[in-house]
């Protein structure tokens, strides 16, 4: 039986085998061919925009950061746990830095790659999604695994890491997304509605920044959402495993179980990765010549370069890129690479949608597979009951599931996003009543899963422990929802993997239109974005159901940290603690929609602006100034995004120190209730409403231009904030405000009001 001290050095090993991996791919991502100048200049401005956004932000976060561990060190006397946060605060804005990196370098080379192939576009894109989605994973579970060995195994002081990853997640989601939404919105009200010019169309002066924001808030700011979801259930699991003390069971390996769990899921997601880009490489290089880019320009480069070349364009020497070929090519393989090799996606020049969403679906079943036999190998080793591995089972079933509700209320090819496009048909009013309507709609399966999945998963772990009667049992079974949130996001390399890669994807359509490629470039780019579009909405749905479990999980340790004994509705702190944590989603919302509003006000008046002043600017003759608007995007995300990150630190202290610990329970449980249902309305009202519009995009209502597209393209204006913006930081919000209390546990008593 392996004892918890190793369960966690073999989860060190695989975080240092997933940052193996990381550095190969990084290396084999930026090898690839970048396409003309033109396309490289515009990829440079992207490029500039995203690092002025995220090195102002994390200068910020640097001396918030700072500030927060003298805190805890004041209020705690624990410099363990203050070490601890600034290195999990470390890990997490490593990671979506590291991503978002990639992410702003691999759009060109995308779109490069599509003149070549569809399937080559898609590996490359799924190629840099896959470095995100493997740092986040690798990062973590080396940085959770070091603290642990270096503290003795002391896991009250690791919480200090998942507290530190928490704070960089709320501000990267909340900055990137109002960064991405005010640009966004900026660019469609004026460009779209007032200009009737398309999306990516270069005289458009906000475009280069919707291509930035896209970046921003769907790769760093989801990778640091999603870091958070992976390292708080850990931490929960193995919190709640230390105080675990039942029949024949040793602590020690229920603490190292989730570790385990984690590990096995770091070579389950290699796999899954493998699935899709997992072709072996010809040894026939191939030059930026054979992508047939260069003459693909249309009009003269001068009119579509992005500010100042000079320093920008590369060297004339070719760029060498490796040749895809099928597997069957190779001679080396041995007789397991060729069986493994049978599962990896073939994907032709008319695949469908269908199609290509099969294949990143088929990754993630592939690593779902691949976690529940190699986590069963772990439950055996680590000695625990088998019903912990059925704990898994449920916390996987539960994930796919929610991902599954999810699309059937995103995607245009189902009834409830087609009833929003058939609502445009009598004006923007009622485009908004059907989306809102859907998306309340939209909560009813979630919500159902994750209670199902929280009942189960608790009568198992208290099944484990002999039942009710046993002292300890209940705990068990608030173990086993740790442990299901575990398994849940054990495959989160693969996942955000498949979500990351959506906005290299939409870069890459954008650079495609701006450089002026031909059109069965674009087409291919088209599908790679409208696939993009699809993995992302149920990312979302996924990072959701997984906070809520994280933010379950967190309470339990919390409660059982902090010594509440019961939660007494007649106690008179815990009705006002539930009644204010179920106002705070909705406070926490208005703001950050509120912060969105305001950007984009002033970036539609920069916009109107340039089109009035600018000679030429409409006919394709002027230079929009694209560095106003990226610098107003900037400007607006960092200084609107204070207020509502402050909110979620200083109200879970606040309310532990002046009404005590029962009301601070009281506290997550209606934010954590409110904030679960909000988010999941407002995330998938907004995935309805932008898929209506793609919907009728494709030629139904009149298509393009009609009344009915007029309509829905106000609809998805008002939901971009909700599915980009305020719903996904709503996740981070209840997971934050749990996490603060676990870690300040310790500090809080009766209250300073008392009855």
């Amino acid at each position: 039986m392996l004892q918890g001290s190793a369960s966690v050095i073999i989860a060190l090993l695989m975080g240092i085998l997933g940052v193996a991996y990381v550095l190969w791919q990084l290396r084999l991502v930026l090898s690839y061919d970048q396409g003309n100048d033109t396309m490289r200049s515009i990829a440079s401005a992207i490029q500039e925009g995203a690092a002025a956004f995220l090195n102002r932000e994390y200068r910020f976060l640097a001396i918030f950061v700072v500030v927060v561990a003298a805190v805890i060190y004041v209020l705690l006397r624990e410099w363990q746990t203050a070490v601890a946060f600034i290195l999990g605060a470390i890990a997490s804005g490593g990671a979506g830095y590291l991503g978002m990196y990639v992410a702003v370098r691999a759009n060109v080379r995308t779109a490069a790659a599509s003149s070549r192939g569809l399937h080559e576009g898609l590996r490359v894109a799924f190629g840099s999604g896959s470095i995100m989605g493997m740092s986040v994973v690798s990062f973590s579970l080396l940085g959770m695994t070091i603290l642990y060995l270096i503290f003795d195994g002391n896991i009250n002081y690791v919480t200090g890491f998942g507290f530190g990853a928490s704070s960089i997640a709320l501000f990267a989601r909340v900055g990137g997304g109002i960064y991405t939404k005010a640009a966004d919105v900026g660019a469609d009200l004026v460009g779209k509605v007032e200009q009737g010019i398309p999306e990516d169309d270069p005289r458009n002066p906000a475009v280069i920044a919707d291509n930035v924001g896209d970046n921003v808030g769907d790769v760093a700011g989801m990778g640091a959402d999603l870091s958070e979801s992976y390292s708080g259930s850990i931490i929960a699991a193995a919190t709640l495993g230390a105080t675990l003390v039942i029949a024949g069971g040793d602590p020690l390996a229920y603490i190292g179980l989730p570790f385990l769990v984690a590990a096995v899921g770091v070579l389950s997601s290699l796999f899954g990765i493998y699935m899709v880009v997992g072709e072996v490489w010809d040894a026939t290089p191939t030059t930026h010549e054979d992508t047939n880019v260069e003459a693909a320009a249309e009009a003269p480069a001068e009119e579509t370069v992005i500010g100042d070349t000079d320093e920008r364009t590369a060297p004339e020497e070719p760029v060498i890129a490796p040749r895809f070929t099928s597997p069957s090519s190779s001679s080396s393989s041995g007789g397991f690479l060729a069986f493994i090799k049978q599962f990896v996606a073939k994907i032709d020049e008319n695949a469908t949608q269908e199609e290509l969403l099969t294949a990143l679906r088929r990754s993630v079943w592939g690593a779902s597979v691949v976690v529940l036999v190699l986590s069963l190998v772990a439950v055996l080793l680590a000695g625990v009951h088998f019903n912990y591995w059925i704990v898994i089972l449920v916390g996987l079933v539960a994930g796919n599931g929610i991902a599954y509700a999810t699309e059937y209320y995103t995607s245009y090819t189902e009834k409830p996003t087609q009833g929003i496009a058939d609502a445009s048909q009598t004006g923007a009013a009622t485009t908004i009543i059907q989306g809102l309507a859907v998306g309340m709609l939209s909560t009813v399966a979630p919500v159902l899963i994750v209670a199902l999945a929280t009942l189960l998963s608790v009568w198992l772990g208290v099944q484990a422990a002999g039942g009710l009667a046993v002292e300890g049992s209940l705990t068990a079974g608030l173990y086993a929802v740790a442990l299901a949130g575990v398994g849940m996001l054990s495959t989160l390399g693969v996942t955000l993997a498949t979500d990351a890669y959506g906005p290299v994807a939409d870069n890459a359509g954008g650079i495609a239109e701006m450089s002026h490629l031909p059109g069965h470039v674009r087409n291919r780019t088209d599908a790679l974005d409208s696939l993009g579009n699809t993995t992302a909405a149920t990312g979302k749905g996924f990072a959701i159901g997984s906070a809520v479990l994280t933010a379950l999980a967190l309470m339990a340790a919390y409660v059982t940290a902090a010594g509440v004994e019961s939660l007494n509705l007649l106690d008179p702190t815990m009705l006002p603690g539930i009644l204010i944590g179920a106002m705070l989603p909705y406070l926490f919302a208005a703001l950050t929609m509120t912060a969105v509003g305001k950007a984009a006000f002033q970036i539609v008046l920069e916009v109107r602006r340039q089109f009035r002043e600018i000679p030429g600017l409409m006919e394709g003759t002027g230079t929009p100034d694209y560095k106003a608007c990226v610098g107003i995007s900037t400007e607006s995300a960092l200084r609107e995004m204070v207020l509502p990150g402050a909110l979620a630190v200083v109200v879970p202290l606040v309310v532990g120190f002046v009404l005590g610990k029962e009301a601070l329970a009281g506290l997550l449980i209606g934010a954590t209730s409110s904030g679960f249902v909000l988010a999941v309305m407002m995330a998938n009202a907004g995935g309805a409403w932008d898929n209506a519009k793609k919907w009728i995009e494709t030629g139904e209502y009149g298509g393009k231009g009609s009344d009915a597209h007029k309509a829905a393209v106000v609809g998805d204006t008002v939901g971009d904030p909700f599915k980009d913006t305020s719903g996904p930081a709503l996740n981070i919000l209840i997971k934050l405000m749990s996490i603060v209390s676990l870690v300040f546990a310790s500090a809080f008593g009766s209250g300073w009001l008392t009855f």
